[in-house]
């Protein structure tokens, strides 16, 4: 999967980053309407998924530059679950539109905002996280920058071309009699699943 950088923890400034703004975080990216879902280890992470995914009945998804698809075992436990779950690009392409669940990792967090940032050079990138109805995002916890500024500062240490999402909370619009409308050009709900146990196989 192509990415604008394959080593984002490496950028990160050691003073700037850290469970410490965490509480920060979570509480703007839940002003943003945001769900945001702490947990310790990639098998947390799993089950908290898995709980969602019986809540609303979900039975398609769709997964790219996810990291529990290698520490917690997700396609073993889809499979059981009676699943099917899209990680070829072009399965992504044909299916994203009409899956329950878009799932993807996410480079940090950005305590100022409540945003995530996601290397979305890859058209799947882009796909899973704005057409399903529901993106769950996976974060690590400790991959948090205070503001825009550091988080541009990082940026700008390996941008030369590609694509890079900061994601507020769910899609959301007004630009109709300024009536509020959650979900119209995205998904309705932005679920960030942020574990404190650094995964394998990715930066978050």
């Amino acid at each position: 999967m192509k990415k604008v950088c394959e080593n984002w923890e490496n950028l990160f400034p050691a003073d700037h980053v850290g469970l410490s703004i965490f509480e920060e975080f979570q509480n703007r990216a839940s002003a943003a309407s945001a769900e945001v879902i702490r947990v310790k280890t990639p098998s947390d992470a799993l089950a908290a998924i898995k709980n969602l995914i019986e809540s609303i009945q979900a039975k398609k998804i769709v997964a790219v530059n996810c990291p529990l698809q290698q520490s917690a075992n997700l396609y073993d436990e889809f499979q059981r679950m009676g699943l099917t779950l899209y990680t070829d690009n072009a399965q992504i392409a044909e299916h994203a539109e009409s899956a329950d669940i878009g799932i993807s990792g996410v480079e940090f967090g950005i305590a100022e905002t409540g945003s995530v940032c996601q290397d979305a050079y890859s058209i799947e990138s882009r796909l899973v996280s704005t057409l399903p109805p529901i993106h769950i995002a996976v974060l690590n916890s400790n991959n948090i920058l205070p503001g825009i500024k550091e988080a541009f500062d990082v940026i700008s240490q390996v941008f030369q071309h590609g694509y890079i999402s900061f994601i507020t909370g769910p899609s959301r619009t007004a630009d109709i009699e300024r009536v509020l409308t959650i979900g119209v050009h995205g998904p309705s709900r932005l679920i960030i699943i942020a574990i404190d146990q650094a995964t394998a196989g990715g930066a978050a």
